[in-house]
């Protein structure tokens, strides 16, 4: 008979003879404090697992220090969850610790690897890991998103380990006993997932066995070494590595920024090099649709605007004659202040709409000799507009001043400077970046 295969991951579970019946029923209030602390420890473990990540790429090891602290996260976690609901395996309360309990009834143990695959690093907790994630989101349950009519919402479903444990639960609250088969069927469950954990975190490169290794016992696991001491000067190294990580993924995420601006700005332009918007079709009952209010009330706003956006367009198609005019919002209260209109709150985004009551229009409004910027006429009919300080209106009407206004809009803009903003951007970002190489490079740098 062949041996079972080793694989570097160590979980362990040993089942209270003595449960209570009822303490399951409020182990979920006892755990809170646990639950509280976990969530700030998590959050530290991932940022933990991104340093690992550079430093793995950049040196093939894992930063022996922030090894130690997940893999401390790792053993609270799986002490908490035995206690808790992933097993209820013991009624023992979880110290608070993340240093190895060897009295306590619930082990998880990896051992530290000398070695890690600069490539296998960037590929296997994603798409080497998949497989198992939809094994493990079968077992612990698993959410989606679930398109309705009206509206998309958030659906969970539960898990098989769930399901396990309320049967034992169950079981236990009326008979008195945990069934050692479904005790051995969930620590078997416990361990796949805590396996694929570790995997997914970089901990190790040994791809986790698609097995369930039942009971509290992990015969299927390696013999763990002789942990070799910590490296001395960790604390300052491991400042330089979080402040590095995070450092280089906000850069990462400015130079993703300035690329997508330099290639908006170079690929999205017409014929007349503005940057604009589809047709929207907007459809009112009333006499009028005007936008929200634009305000370049403050000294100096308008030259500010023109140099930041440059000129707006505003198009329009019909199939009847329409009207399009920007004009004060003074001068445009002066003439729609008693007809029956329509406002937005974004006129181009068509959100917030709201209807002002009122008569129709004594005059057309290209009668009307306040507008800065008009067009009007059936097909298609642009303006544009070099925008100055004060506050304004678009509106949009029939050209004879009748209702219902129906009509297509297009907005757009010149983003004269738009190029130039991008390639700063970038700019910034690579300097950030570098940076932030710079520091993840110390930070690994190791005293004997």
């Amino acid at each position: 008979m062949s041996a079972v295969p080793v694989y570097p991951v160590r979980v362990r579970g040993t089942l209270d003879p003595r449960l209570s019946r009822w303490l399951w029923l409020v182990k979920w209030l006892l755990a809170i404090p646990h639950y509280v602390v976990l969530c700030f420890l998590w959050l530290a473990f991932v940022v933990l697992t991104v340093v690992a990540f550079f430093a793995i790429v950049l040196t093939a090891r894992y930063p022996r220090w922030i090894f130690d602290f997940n893999l401390g996260v790792l053993r609270w976690t799986w002490r908490v969850s035995f206690y808790a609901y992933s097993a209820l395996g013991t009624d023992r309360y979880p110290p608070f610790s993340l240093g190895e309990e060897p009295d306590y009834p619930a082990e998880l143990e990896i051992p530290y690897p000398e070695h890690l695959s600069r490539g296998l690093v960037l590929v296997k907790w994603w798409l080497l890991a998949l497989p198992h994630y939809l094994v493990v989101g079968v077992f612990v349950g698993a959410g989606w998103f679930a398109w309705q009519s009206d509206h998309t919402r958030w659906t969970a479903g539960g898990g098989l380990v769930g399901l396990l444990v309320l049967m034992a639960a169950v079981a236990l609250l009326f008979g008195g006993r945990y069934p050692r088969g479904i005790f051995d069927l969930v620590l078997g469950i416990d361990r796949w997932v805590l396996r694929v954990a570790a995997y997914a975190t970089l901990m190790t490169d040994a791809y986790p066995p698609f097995r369930l290794d039942l009971g509290g016992d992990d015969g299927g696991a390696a013999a763990v070494p002789q942990a070799a001491p910590a490296a001395r000067g960790g604390a300052g190294n491991l400042a330089l590595l979080v402040v590095g990580s995070i450092f280089g993924l906000l850069a990462l995420g400015v130079v993703a920024g300035g690329a997508t601006a330099v290639v908006y700005d170079q690929t999205q332009r017409d014929s007349a090099g503005y940057l604009a918007s589809s047709f929207h079709g907007y459809s009112t009952g009333t006499y009028a649709l005007v936008s929200e209010k634009v305000e370049l009330n403050a000294p100096g706003a308008g030259s500010v605007w023109e140099n930041l956006v440059g000129k707006i367009r505003i198009e329009s198609r019909a199939d009847h004659p329409v009207f399009v005019g920007i004009a004060r919002i003074r001068d445009v209260e002066g003439f729609l202040g008693s007809v029956r209109r329509e406002e937005a709150r974004n006129l181009f985004t068509r959100t917030g709409f709201r209807t002002i009551s009122g008569a129709e229009p004594a005059t057309a409004p290209s009668a009307q000799s306040f507008w800065v910027a008009s067009a009007s006429g059936a097909g298609s009919r642009s303006l544009a507009w070099d925008p100055g300080d004060g506050n304004w209106q678009v509106v949009v009407m029939n050209a004879d001043g009748t209702s219902p206004v129906d009509a297509r809009l297009a907005i757009g803009a010149e983003l004269p400077n738009l190029l130039w903003i991008g390639l700063g951007v970038l700019a910034a970002g690579g300097l950030g970046l570098a940076l932030a190489a710079l520091l993840i490079v110390l930070g690994i740098r190791r005293r004997d």
